[in-house]
């Protein structure tokens, strides 16, 4: 059996902070620069969509509420309108993504991970099983599905 050559693309940026449409944009234009580079694997940093929670670092937690009620409106929920525009463009460019999010479910954000195949289709969510020191106060706990 022959070795495939997979050409990997991992993508360093910085988010548009606070602003989880404008970041989803960034991640497509990205994907599709990936695909015309012939890409088959394009990777995200850790919870990039809307950002990682900086504000966890140097403010104390009584003082960074409104921080993590704007974190938490920005989320991304999955399925939604943020995995259906990546799956769509990992689909147009036949390219695997992995992204880190910041997902909102039931009241709870969470350090995630969304795999898209080539397809288009989410394949794997994966939460931070647990999340270190300061980002307890940012994140609950993953449960090992994924």
């Amino acid at each position: 059996m022959a070795n495939k050559i997979i050409k990997a693309a991992a993508v360093q940026i910085a988010p548009v902070l606070e602003d989880r449409q404008a970041t989803t944009d960034k991640v497509c234009a990205y994907i599709q620069e990936a695909g015309e580079n012939g890409a088959g694997i394009v990777v995200f940093p850790e919870t990039f969509i809307p950002n990682y929670p900086y504000f966890s670092f140097v403010k104390p937690p009584m003082l960074s509420g409104k921080d993590h009620l704007k974190l938490y409106d920005e989320a991304v929920e999955i399925p939604g309108p943020v995995t259906e525009q990546v799956g769509a463009m990992a689909k147009k460019w036949g390219i695997v993504v992995v992204l880190g999010v910041n997902e909102k479910s039931h009241g709870t954000i969470y350090n995630a991970q969304i795999i898209f195949d080539a397809n288009g289709e989410m394949v794997l969510v994966r939460r931070k099983i647990t999340p270190t020191f300061h980002e307890r106060m940012i994140w609950g706990q993953g449960d090992g599905r994924g």
